[in-house]
């Protein structure tokens, strides 16, 4: 099934696309009318409309229902389609706590964690245990990963003052205004990529050879485009990020700290952690977090996202099969 992208008609508003919608379906254009009304819905959405009836003006709550059971249909088939190659691989039994997921994902099932303070914003993968912080015993690697501490905080050292080397973390000002803030003066949290958005960056890797073969033994999320993210984390003095929540419970985020001063700390699901230099922690940042300098130095953390430990390999490659599609779904769609 291919979608196209149409970039002329990024200006029209819900109710523009959703007659654009339903001209394209009339003309037997599924695929683009697929697109349209996914279009319209989001673009509702995002202003706060067609939530639900009271947010729906009455004329148009049988057209926003429709749309709605067509979207859902119509993203089933796409995904379905998707995934068949995964599922010929590893088969349905191996795969049934993911066909959860995936119609939780095309809403045919609520969201019900058993930890209610667990929320996703973009995929929930049902039966993995929840708790805002991850036992140690579940990552064998740990170990070996804090016995390397001293060079790869080295490598650290030695990459800090090459500042043209580091990125900001947040893309844009207005983003930055909405996610940090700050105590004394102008907050600040940048970082050293070593993978950013599923996209290498060698230069960097090449400046620290050390900490990229440790990086490399590790169970690293790899979703073409989207993960993982790999970082020295830099978080100046006075600098505080502000609470939020990561899009999948099938990640880990796990921190191991290389330069931390008195005044900082990391709070998962209400459970605050005080880094210690070279004592790595796993968290799910699906749970509400946020981070704080409150000393007078920079901290920094290597961090890195790998796979849920819960998930097996056949749902790691179906996941990832599954975060791709929704990406190009939703490019095709320009959302």
């Amino acid at each position: 099934m291919e979608l196209a992208a149409d970039g002329k008609q990024n200006a029209l508003s819900p109710a523009v696309w959703l007659e654009l919608a339903l001209a394209r379906e009339q003309a037997q254009q599924h695929g683009d009318a697929l697109l349209a009304y996914y279009r319209a819905i989001i673009e509702a959405q995002r202003q706060g409309l067609w939530l639900d009836a009271a947010s729906t003006p009455p004329e148009l709550l049988g057209r926003v229902a429709y749309a709605m059971r067509y979207v859902k249909a119509g993203r089933r088939r796409f995904f379905s389609h998707a995934l068949g190659p995964v599922y010929a691989l590893h088969g349905r039994e191996a795969l049934a706590r993911f066909d959860e997921c995936l119609a939780i994902q095309v809403g045919d099932r609520a969201v019900t964690p058993p930890d209610a303070r667990q929320r996703p914003s973009i995929l929930y993968f049902p039966g993995l245990p929840s708790a805002p912080f991850f036992d140690r015993s579940l990552f064998p690697w740990i170990a070996d990963l804090e016995h390397d501490f001293a060079a790869i905080r080295d490598e650290l050292l030695a990459v800090m003052p090459q500042s043209q080397r580091s990125e900001r973390v947040f893309a844009s000002d207005a983003a930055e205004q909405l996610g940090l803030a700050g105590a004394r003066g102008a907050p600040s949290w940048h970082g050293f990529y070593f993978w950013r958005h599923g996209e290498c960056r060698p230069e960097n890797q090449a400046l620290c050879p050390g900490t990229s073969a440790v990086l490399a033994k590790l169970p690293l999320v790899r979703i073409a485009g989207q993960a993982p993210e790999v970082m020295f984390s830099v978080l100046e003095a006075g600098t505080h990020i502000l609470p939020h929540r990561g899009v999948t419970n099938t990640r880990v985020v796990c921190h191991l700290p290389l330069v931390v001063p008195g005044g900082c700390a990391l709070v998962v699901g209400g459970q605050e952690h005080v880094w210690r230099e070279g004592e790595a922690v796993a968290f799910d940042d699906t749970y509400e977090h946020e981070a704080w300098n409150r000393g007078t130095s920079t901290r920094v953390v290597l961090i890195i996202d790998v796979w849920n430990p819960h998930l097996s390999a056949a749902e790691r490659e179906a996941v990832a099969a599954l975060a791709a599609a929704m990406k190009d779904f939703n490019q095709a769609a320009g959302i």
